[in-house]
């Protein structure tokens, strides 16, 4: 059933037919960056949903949220912190391991689309999926273009958002994700996202 419209949809559907026109055939990763408080996870669930409705392809969604490693593990790299929650805090390992290059590799190939529940700090029973030639992955997090991440990904976006903490700053600052990224949006007004374009991307 087609998806009802709205001014979030429709801008949603231009950025799935970029998405789709560019990448039309194979598993195609998308990722949606973006600090906490900026909508990130709600605007990836409804990508997915609008890159489903228009190209027909199955879609998945996963988040880094699931790939955070455990309390135990964090607090060998020293008392909490900005710097080791940006440093520490997820294990991008595991996200290659069992989902992204298993994903990327087509054929029946398993996968998993999440591993850790850091609220209740304890491994998640694996759930494996397979998918058919032709599929899409939309994953959100923080972080989603530091430099261990940013290649896996077939397209990017990032959500600005003015609300920042000492760990985003540390990412902003050392990555520049704005200029890493396929597309930059401005989602301070969920129900009207917009485009931002710079000179950088």
């Amino acid at each position: 059933m087609k998806l009802r419209s709205t001014p979030r949809r429709e801008f949603l559907r231009t950025l799935a037919a970029e998405i789709v026109h560019n990448y039309g055939r194979g598993r195609t990763i998308i990722a949606i960056d973006g600090t906490r408080d900026s909508g990130r996870a709600a605007f990836a669930d409804d990508a997915a949903a609008v890159l489903g409705d228009a190209d027909g392809r199955r879609v998945f969604r996963a988040s880094l949220d699931d790939f955070q490693i455990s309390r135990a593990d964090r607090n060998r790299f020293g008392p909490e912190s900005a710097e080791r929650h940006y440093r520490h805090g997820y294990d991008y390992s595991a996200l290659r391991r069992v989902l992204v290059e298993p994903f990327r590799m087509g054929g029946s190939t398993g996968f998993v689309t999440e591993q850790f529940d850091a609220g209740r700090d304890e491994w998640i029973e694996p759930t494996w999926h397979t998918a058919p030639p032709d599929a899409i992955l939309v994953i959100d997090g923080e972080f989603a273009n530091r430099s261990e991440l940013h290649d896996l990904w077939s397209f990017s976006m990032l959500l600005e958002s003015a609300a920042t903490n000492p760990a985003d700053r540390i990412y902003l600052d050392e990555v520049g994700p704005h200029t890493l990224v396929n597309a930059l949006i401005d989602n301070t007004d969920e129900s009207l996202p917009r485009r931002v374009f710079t000179d950088s991307c």
